[in-house]
């Protein structure tokens, strides 16, 4: 059974997820609205979680928002990606000793991701997920399609009785030092380009890995704590 305490936490933590990005322009994106930190290029998590190379630029209208949880980065081109660190609780803990890491994932996945993004748009659907084994010590990549839920809204005009185009994000999933990571990136171009974007679903997954895997080699991590004597 998931704690209730755990599932309203988290239920904060994906709208944050998702939610459209409202920093300040100008100067370092976001500096000034920020629970973490913005030095020079580097984004640094609250309670120094994890540090990553800021992938957007003033210059394009790069913008940051922060929670406790998550970071969200966005630009006026093609990019709003987002990266969560949710520290486990003993339940948790719990559950990934008891599962092993892929059962894990997956459960955690299924019980927090998809069931919130399924109630916030409805017909949100996995179109297909794969563990891989050797990234991190275990993860998870999955590909969410999600109606209405695109976060490039402003870009996209709608006539007649057009439905809002179905958003296509991919998540990679991992634990960390005690917290369960996951980045989340919205392929842009689906939703912004409609018809006109003409990719196949296996180059669509592979513009989503890369982005994905680029955002994760920009991350660094503190070293994790030594087990008590």
């Amino acid at each position: 059974m998931i704690p209730r305490s755990y599932a309203s936490a988290f239920a904060l933590f994906i709208a944050a997820l998702i939610a459209p990005v409202h920093a300040q322009e100008g100067g370092d994106p976001g500096v000034g609205t920020l629970i973490g930190k913005a030095e020079g290029k580097t984004y640094i998590a609250p309670g120094n979680t994890f540090k990553v190379e800021i992938p957007v630029l003033p210059e394009l209208g790069g913008t940051i928002t922060d929670t406790e949880s998550v970071v969200t980065f966005q630009d006026a081109f093609n990019v709003h990606a987002s990266i969560a660190a949710f520290k486990m609780d003993a339940t948790q803990r719990w559950e990934n000793e008891t599962r092993g890491r892929r059962d894990y994932l997956v459960w955690f996945f299924g019980n927090f991701i998809q069931s919130d993004f399924q109630q916030r748009f409805v017909g949100s659907k996995i179109e297909s997920a794969k563990f891989l084994p050797g990234t991190q010590d275990g993860a998870l990549l999955t590909f969410n399609l999600l109606p209405g839920g695109t976060m490039f809204q402003e870009r996209i005009t709608l006539t007649g009785e057009e439905k809002p185009p179905v958003a296509k994000r991919g998540n990679l999933l991992f634990v960390k030092n005690g917290s369960v990571f996951v980045i989340s990136t919205e392929l842009a171009e689906k939703a912004i380009e409609g018809s006109e974007f003409k990719k196949t679903v296996e180059e669509e997954d592979e513009i989503l890995r890369r982005r994905l895997f680029d955002l994760l080699a920009k991350m660094t991590f503190p070293a994790a704590p030594k087990p008590a004597k």
